[in-house]
């Protein structure tokens, strides 16, 4: 009887065990429905106002981050992508694809400041570099960079690109990283000259959209349609690794206080990788997020990850055409880390 009682508690203490290995250190904390139609696309986190603003059609929105309330809408956005936050300023700039053009707001009060035409079509990404008080634009159609002056609110430079450009990442020294997605490589910009100064290939990461940065161990870490994060050293452009990741990516997001990136695939997934040591890097778990969670912002304070979709009449197509949206069902999922 005793070992048949000994044999019992050993199957449970396993069967406990197990259950805990596989417990996630992610759980969605809360979704944050948010009024209005249409597609969407990046999202940035003001930590400084404690705000996220989210690409929403024709606007851009903010919500607080403590009641998950509207608070304020930067209007006449059209085919808004992304927007920049330059708190040194209090400035907020959008990229708006539809007319070619940058929004500029302030973030206290969300007031328009003023509109700027950019010098290239469909500006994408956009990114502030507090380093040399820039914005850039990351013209798709084009293959360029619009450069604006942000304390002026003027066009400076125009930098041609290799390629169509995606995301971007700033190391605040100088140096602006941009993925080039149709011809698998990293530009590097140097924020003072305005020139490109380094081509780095990617492979065998094919068409790279999200790219985040790693600025003390100097790793860069970008997402590819191949389901391939990336790991590049951001001082030579060398190849480190590379780790398997969910399809449709479009965003990554990098967690310097717990050394982990974070892939958000379309799919419904984010593959969350820790880097271990500076050439060292493991796929940590996979969070389950929703479909046509595509792009990713984190709060680097409270460690929250936050990813914008919304409900689906049906399932994506064979051909992954994304199927209508149902009316009134867009949300930002707001992701806790727990360890």
């Amino acid at each position: 009887m005793k070992r048949t009682i000994f044999i019992i508690s050993c199957a449970a203490l396993i069967i406990s065990s197990s259950s805990l290995i596989a417990q996630s250190n992610y759980k969605i904390a809360n979704k944050i429905h948010v009024e209005g139609e249409g597609g969407w696309d990046y999202l940035n986190v003001d930590e400084v106002n404690g705000t996220i603003f989210v690409s929403h059609a024709t606007v851009a929105q903010a919500i607080d981050i403590k009641t998950g309330k509207l608070v304020g809408t930067i209007p006449d956005t059209k085919g808004i992508h992304g927007i920049a936050i330059a708190n040194d300023l209090n400035k907020g700039f959008t990229s708006n694809g539809r007319d070619s053009s940058v929004t500029v707001f302030n973030l206290k009060t969300f007031e328009v400041i003023t509109k700027i035409q950019v010098t290239g079509q469909n500006p994408d990404a956009i990114l502030y570099d507090p380093y040399s008080q820039k914005v850039f634009t990351f013209n798709g159609r084009s293959n360029n960079s619009t450069v604006i002056d942000a304390k002026e609110n003027k066009v400076v430079a125009t930098i041609p690109l290799d390629g169509k450009p995606e995301f971007s990442a700033t190391d605040g020294k100088g140096k602006i990283f941009v993925n080039i997605e149709d011809k698998s490589v990293i530009n590097v910009i140097n924020a003072s000259t305005l020139k490109v100064e380094q081509h780095w290939p990617i492979a065998p990461g094919e068409e790279p959209s999200g790219l985040a940065l790693d600025n003390q161990n100097h790793r860069l870490f970008s997402v590819c349609g191949n389901k391939l994060m990336v790991v590049i050293d951001a001082e030579t452009g060398k190849v480190i690794t590379t780790l398997p990741i969910g399809d449709r990516c479009d965003g990554v997001a990098f967690d310097p206080e717990l050394k982990r990136a974070y892939s958000s695939n379309g799919e419904g997934s984010i593959t969350v990788v820790q880097e271990e040591n500076s050439n060292s890097f493991k796929v940590l778990e996979t969070i389950v997020t929703q479909p046509g969670a595509k792009t990713i912002a984190i709060n680097k304070t409270t460690h929250h990850l936050y990813l914008t979709t919304a409900e689906y009449e049906s399932a994506p197509t064979a051909d992954n055409r994304r199927p209508p949206v149902k009316p009134n069902s867009f949300q930002i999922l707001d992701i806790e880390t727990l360890k």
